[in-house]
């Protein structure tokens, strides 16, 4: 019998989140800082719409980009929290969770051989994409004395004549870093004279703390190269809902369409129609849960500091990115002696491209009970270390 496998499939590496996540599910009493999702119940609001639509029979298939009504409340978002104008008729694409607006615009834009820009630490999903989509991912090792931020000379060093596509993920996951507007429009000029289009998952826009995201498709001349990439899992916490959307010009919209509707047909029908209340009634309820992730964020940061495990201030997402070089140990050696000796799953920094080798992502979408918990866990593990 021939090999009935893809050799680009079988070489793909799993997802380093998900082997500590599937450890410690079957591991009495450890406790999982390792998935970024929230601890929230999603707004009742947002269920009682879903509820809603169920017991009116609204089950049935949407058109493939969606229900007219969200698309038009997620432009009127949009426009509202980030100062972007988009046609919720031609430049709004509603896809199953972000994930998905990351692969359908890859394979609407790429051709064989074409390079995206990566910069990493990144979202595990961004090369295998790349690779699937037939284009070839070039990394970018980005610097913690630079709080992970993109700068224009590491840009401007990874550009060739073959560059087609720069993948920005801001706030980030994994080390909740942002870009500033400051940031960004220092890459402007040279993504424009270089001719890239930008791909922007800005999944935690409305977890920042210090201060409002900026999305690039708002600055000058970036709106018509950007494909901006969103959802609900993060902000509104519908992780299970699995709806997100992608926003950019009508010539890729088009053709991220035309892959979603032979791919998916279209997004889930009851998801959909929550997502209208959550568009539209839910700025309080993720204003809540972004002052109680703050509230996290700095008892993580103050813990950190107190017991000397370097770590940067994040000032997005869901997640710190402590350093353990110190302890001369490689990330995934000291997170699997952790989960041994003190039941605590975290996530190895490499799990996320080579230079987050030495790094460990914790996610703080979790309670402060749980969190001090496991800082005690954390505590008594360097200590005995430290002692040795």
């Amino acid at each position: 019998m021939r090999n009935p496998l893809s050799d680009k499939v079988v070489q793909m590496k799993p997802s380093g989140i998900r082997k500590f996540f599937d450890i410690v599910s079957e591991m009495p009493d450890a406790i999982s800082l390792g998935v970024g999702e929230p601890d929230f119940d999603t707004p009742w609001s947002v269920r009682e719409e879903g509820i809603y639509s169920l017991e009116r029979g609204k089950t049935f298939y949407t058109s493939n980009a969606g229900l007219m009504e969200l698309r038009q409340a997620i432009c009127e978002y949009m426009d509202r929290r980030f100062k972007v104008k988009y046609d919720p008729k031609t430049e709004t694409l509603l896809t199953v969770g972000g994930s998905e607006g990351i692969d359908v615009a890859l394979r609407a834009m790429l051709n064989p051989g074409e390079e995206v820009i990566i910069p990493e630490p990144c979202y595990v999903s961004y090369v295998p994409c790349v690779e699937l989509a037939g284009g070839v991912p070039v990394t970018i090792s980005l610097k913690n004395k630079n709080e992970f931020r993109l700068t224009r000379e590491e840009l401007e060093s990874a550009i060739t004549d073959k560059t087609k596509i720069l993948i920005l993920s801001y706030p980030n996951n994994p080390t909740g870093a942002i870009m500033e507007k400051e940031d960004l429009e220092a890459l402007i000029d040279l993504i424009i004279e270089k001719d890239i289009f930008v791909i922007s998952d800005e999944i935690y826009a409305e977890l920042t703390y210090n201060g409002g995201h900026v999305s690039i498709a708002s600055l000058p001349g970036m709106r018509e190269r950007t494909i901006v990439i969103s959802g609900f899992s993060k902000a509104f916490a519908m992780t299970g809902w699995r709806l997100g959307y992608a926003l950019g010009p009508t010539l890729i919209i088009e053709q991220m369409t035309k892959i979603h509707q032979f791919a998916i047909m279209c997004a889930p029908t009851t998801s959909q129609y929550a997502a209208v209340a959550a568009m539209r009634d839910c700025d309080k309820d993720v204003e809540r849960m972004r002052e109680s992730y703050d509230q996290r964020r700095r008892y993580l940061l103050n813990e950190f500091a107190d017991m000397g495990l370097p770590c940067f201030e994040p000032k997005g997402a869901f997640y710190v990115f402590p350093c353990i070089q110190k302890f001369g140990m490689t990330s995934e050696e000291f997170a699997t002696r952790l989960l041994n000796a003190k039941k605590l799953a975290v996530v190895p920094g490499d799990a996320f491209g080579e230079c987050g080798e030495g790094f460990l992502r914790i996610s703080y979408a979790y309670s402060l009970d749980e969190l001090k918990e496991a800082i005690g866990r954390i505590r008594d593990f360097i200590q005995e270390l430290e002692e040795k």
